[in-house]
Parts: C-alpha cells; sequence; structure tokens
C-alpha cells in the first residue's frame, strides 16, 4: 500500500466515531485543513502528512465508482495538457446508507500554498506568483482549443489551489516558481460536448428545500464557467478580496491584462472585478446560512448531517 493511502479499515472506524459538527473532539480527532462547496479537507490523527479530502454525497457504489474514475481520468487530462496536478489516490466506502469518497494527497507546507503565501510575499514574489499561476491556467485552455468538441476540462485556478514546490518562506519563490495543481475533487470535463460529472453532485450537500432554485439559477453557471478562460482569470483576481488582499489586485490585473494574455479576452476592470466577487461573497454566505439552518433540521428529526461546515468564512 502507497504511504499516502489510508487503510479502509481505518477509515471505517475513524467515519463511525466522526463528528462532522467537532471533527478535532471525534474518537479518532481530525483537523480541518480547508472547506469546499461539496467536501472538507481533513488531516486525520495517525496519518499527520496526508490531505484527506472527504465527499460524503454518493447513493450507491456506482455513483461512488464513477466519481473515482473520472477523477482518474481528469488527473491524466490535466497532466496531459502539461500541469503538474499533485499525485493523488482515491478509496470508498459505505456508512449509514451512502458512499463516501476520499482522495488522499501530500499535505504541503501551509505558507507555499497559495493564499498562506499572499502574506508572506513581496509585492514582486506575488506577481511572479501570478504570473505562473496564469501561464499554468493557458497550458489548459490551449489544451481545451486543440480538443474542442472532443475533449475538454474545467479548472478552479484560485490562488489557493496552487502549491509552490521548494518554498523557502523567508527568500519567497525564485525566479522559476515550480507550482503544483491540487484541486481536483471537481473533474469537471467534456467528452464530445457532454458534460461528465454528474450535476446533481453539487446539489446533494444543498438543503432539499432549495435544491430547485439552485438547480434552476446556479447550477448552469457552476457547470459552464470553469471552461471560459476569463471567467477562471476573473475568479482568480477576485479571491485575493477573499484573501484580505485587495491592495494588490492592481497589481494583479497589470499580469492579467498584459502581454501574457494579451488577445485572449478582454481585459478586466476593478470595478467589474468588485461586483463579480460581491455577487459571489453573497451566494456562498447565503448558501452557508441555509446549510445550517439544514443542519438544524436534521438534528431535531434526529438524522445524520454528514457535511462538516465552517462556522464562519472570512470574505
Amino acid at each position: 500500500m502507497s504511504p499516502m493511502a489510508v487503510p479502509l479499515e481505518f477509515l471505517k472506524e475513524f467515519e463511525a466515531g466522526l463528528n462532522p459538527r467537532f471533527p478535532e473532539r471525534s474518537p479518532i480527532p481530525a483537523r480541518v485543513l480547508g472547506y469546499g462547496e461539496i467536501g472538507t479537507t481533513l488531516e486525520i490523527t495517525g496519518y499527520e502528512g496526508v490531505a484527506c479530502k472527504r465527499f460524503p454525497m454518493f447513493y450507491s457504489e456506482e455513483e461512488a465508482i464513477a466519481y473515482q474514475a473520472l477523477h482518474d481520468a481528469y488527473v491524466h487530462t490535466l497532466r496531459e495538457a502539461g500541469l503538474n496536478v499533485v499525485p493523488s489516490e482515491t478509496a470508498r466506502l459505505e456508512h449509514r446508507g451512502r458512499w463516501i469518497v476520499y482522495i488522499f494527497q501530500k499535505k504541503f507546507p501551509a505558507d507555499s500554498i497559495g493564499h498562506r503565501a499572499l502574506h508572506i510575499l513581496t509585492p514582486e514574489g506575488v506577481r511572479r506568483l501570478v504570473v505562473q499561476v496564469v501561464t499554468e491556467l493557458r497550458k489548459v485552455f490551449r489544451f481545451n482549443r486543440l480538443h474542442r468538441g472532443e475533449r475538454e476540462v474545467g479548472i478552479d485556478g484560485q490562488i489557493s489551489n496552487w502549491a509552490m514546490a521548494e518554498f523557502d518562506p523567508h527568500s519567497g519563490p525564485g525566479p522559476d516558481i515550480q507550482l503544483a495543481y491540487f484541486d481536483t475533487s471537481t473533474p469537471l470535463m467534456r467528452i464530445r460536448g457532454q458534460e461528465q460529472l454528474n450535476p446533481e453532485l453539487f446539489l446533494r450537500s444543498a438543503p432539499s428545500f432549495l435544491v430547485w432554485l439552485i438547480r434552476w439559477l446556479f447550477l448552469p453557471d457552476v457547470m459552464t464557467r470553469y471552461y471560459d478562460f476569463r471567467q477562471v482569470v476573473m475568479d482568480l483576481v477576485a479571491n485575493f478580496y477573499k484573501e484580505q488582499r485587495p491592495d494588490l489586485i492592481p497589481l494583479v490585473l497589470e499580469v492579467v491584462n498584459g502581454p501574457l494574455v494579451e488577445g485572449d479576452f478582454p481585459p478586466l476592470t476593478v470595478e467589474e472585478v468588485r461586483r463579480y466577487y460581491r455577487q459571489d461573497a453573497w451566494i456562498w454566505r447565503t448558501y452557508l446560512a441555509f446549510r445550517k439552518v439544514d443542519r438544524a433540521l436534521h438534528h431535531l428529526i434526529r438524522r445524520p448531517y454528514p457535511y462538516i461546515l465552517p462556522e464562519k468564512i472570512r470574505r
């Protein structure tokens, strides 16, 4: 067994005692490394150094197997496009009537991850980091242009999805930054124009009373925005608001509107990015609030709530 994989029997024991409200208080404690819209990244006691991404939204083993296969194909395609994708392994298990998929990856030092590095790098270091992120994103969209109508991938290029290899927090990134991409848990891929990821999976974590509204208003955008180079770069820039570094946005816009992407899309403006961020932040704040209502309702009717939610997200 790979040293990165967590044994299935251990995972079953962990799930049996997991306290989704307070994972750190579980019989086998776990520390939350990051929250996503449909999953949570944990570091489980006994397997320090492994980032365990947990996705509890599958209704059958067949769904879980299909997701694992798509994940592996997605990673392969990103590498074919030229990205350095973090090695990963998957596992699935059944618990309380639903199937849970785990993705295991190497845990990177916190300061080497993009959104943390923003707070210790010099402006020039940030500029070099963003240049390299955009360079990597261009590889994906160049691949998509070459394979349009045959095979295309979507990508979430936010700064928090990249890690710098051999990063020294004291000297910052060197002139040749080596980036690793690790957000492979939303494997958006089109084959002959058909999306391979089941869009209903995005709705599994939503409160039942909101599913129809999310399906109508937001799901089409979620399933298409990551195939649009300009939208992906917009999201990258807007992410600097979330990470409390709006002071860096003019610098980042100089990069994304400069010769590196000249002609690939119309230039972004500060006001456009601000509007995009405000709308996106409002959507996710509201969505989290309703998920907490749903969690409380589950508790009232003594029904297990399988998702791990943040108490607050700073935006």
